[in-house]
């Protein structure tokens, strides 16, 4: 291996996706187990790696020599082979840092709490130093060197201004989880999360839903990727290019996600996206049906409107945990928040819309069977797309027309 990435687990890793964007070297993810970290640094058969969860801390005693910056830290992300020599530095601190500013994140004079402990933290830790923060403080579940424990931060640090958590509470596959109950930091103008898969986790759904600017960590890997490949060639990327390379990974991890009223076309108009960018398509009406082995209006029949959202709540909750993909919903699945909220995990929802007299009647709707339940559909669900949507979209009757405009609309 000449470029890649340590660590373990590897398996949801976008950073062979980031490097090779460069177009400067190929590179490989390399999941090693503990006991085989140190073969790997003594052999040194490779020019540049990246490093990840759990040897931020654990390849320190195998170098050469370490930046300043990361001995400072106490943690290295990216380790370059020169001459034989191990060297070893920290590029997650320009990455955490670019994107708190990226994301109107402002640590200068707050008092910040960092979630977790580990190598990520320590990073963290000095980009609020560096960054001006008036109070620093860090949290984790056994309140060991230092840190204080969950209930400590609720009962002494309530009035925290930002919060940056480092742990992987949150992340694909457990995307529920949360790592603080946000209502007991009523004073928060700012939630980083380093996590990037899922794009957007529950902390920081939740911040965006008080109104409160939040951002997951893709950018960060994008500017610490970008940074890292400067170490690997001696050649200088600009803002310019991690921008464009950020937009180019977030654009092929992000899910497209139609909503809208029953009959404006959004299976026709999903099938052609998903041509168009080949992204695999969902129909999450066909999922059920298939599930469940009938037509969904029968089903509706024999077990009622709330054991059909119920399978269509778990339905929603499986494909969002999918990347990359286009998923087309039944005209009712935003009204359940918890849809909406896990859509947007990975998810773009893009309303697609047309005025109630031009979308399709079929008698195998059970809620628009006739025109005149269709405009009563339409009025009430109107304002639930709307607030629901990242996009809004005018749709036309063409198909290939509508899935052009939304591409074009999505650069």
């Amino acid at each position: 291996m000449e470029y890649g990435l340590i660590g373990n687990p590897l398996g949801h890793s976008f950073s062979k996706e980031l490097h090779e964007s460069l177009g400067r070297y190929a590179y490989e993810l390399c999941e090693l187990e503990p006991d085989a970290l140190e073969a790997f640094l003594t052999a040194r058969a490779f020019s540049g790696v990246n490093v990840t969860i759990p040897f931020k801390q654990a390849v320190i005693p195998y170098l050469d020599e370490i930046s300043p910056r990361a001995k400072a830290i106490g943690a290295v992300n990216t380790i370059v082979n020169r001459n034989g020599r191990l060297y070893g530095c920290n590029t997650d601190f320009d990455g955490m840092r670019l994107a708190l500013h990226r994301a109107g994140i402002s640590l200068a004079g707050k008092k910040v709490l960092i979630l977790g402990t580990g190598g990520t933290s320590r990073t963290a830790n000095a980009v609020a130093a560096a960054l001006g923060a008036k109070e620093i403080h860090k949290v984790s579940r056994s309140g060991n060197g230092g840190a204080l424990t969950y209930e400590q931060a609720y009962a002494r640090h309530g009035d925290a201004e930002v919060l940056l958590n480092t742990t992987p509470c949150g992340m694909y596959p457990d995307i529920d989880a949360c790592p603080v109950e946000l209502d007991r930091f009523p004073n928060l103008s700012g939630v980083f999360d380093a996590i990037y898969h899922p794009q957007n986790t529950e902390l920081v759904l939740a911040a965006k839903s008080r109104g409160i600017p939040a951002s997951g960590g893709l950018y960060m890997l994008t500017a610490q990727a970008v940074r890292a490949a400067e170490l690997f060639t001696g050649e200088a990327f600009d803002l310019a290019a991690i921008g464009r390379i950020y937009r180019r990974i977030e654009q092929s991890k992000q899910n497209l996600v139609l909503i809208g009223m029953p009959g404006v076309g959004k299976t026709r108009v999903g099938t052609r996206l998903s041509e168009l960018l080949q992204k695999p398509f969902y129909d999450t009406d066909r999922v059920i049906t298939e599930k469940i082995g009938m037509p969904i209006p029968d089903y509706f029949a024999a077990h009622g409107e709330a054991a059909f959202r119920a399978l269509e709540r778990e339905t929603i909750r499986s494909l969002s945990e999918k990347s990359g993909v286009v998923i087309s919903t039944g005209g009712g699945a935003v009204l359940d928040g918890e849809n909406v909220r896990q859509l947007k995990k990975n998810g773009l929802l893009l309303f697609l819309d047309r005025p109630a007299d031009e979308l399709k009647v079929s008698a195998d709707r059970p809620l628009s069977s006739d025109r005149e339940k269709v405009r009563k559909l339409y009025a009430v669900r109107y304002p639930i797309y709307l607030a629901a949507c990242d996009r809004h979209i005018l749709s036309g009757k063409n198909a290939n027309e509508t899935a052009h405009q939304i591409l074009e609309e999505c650069k």
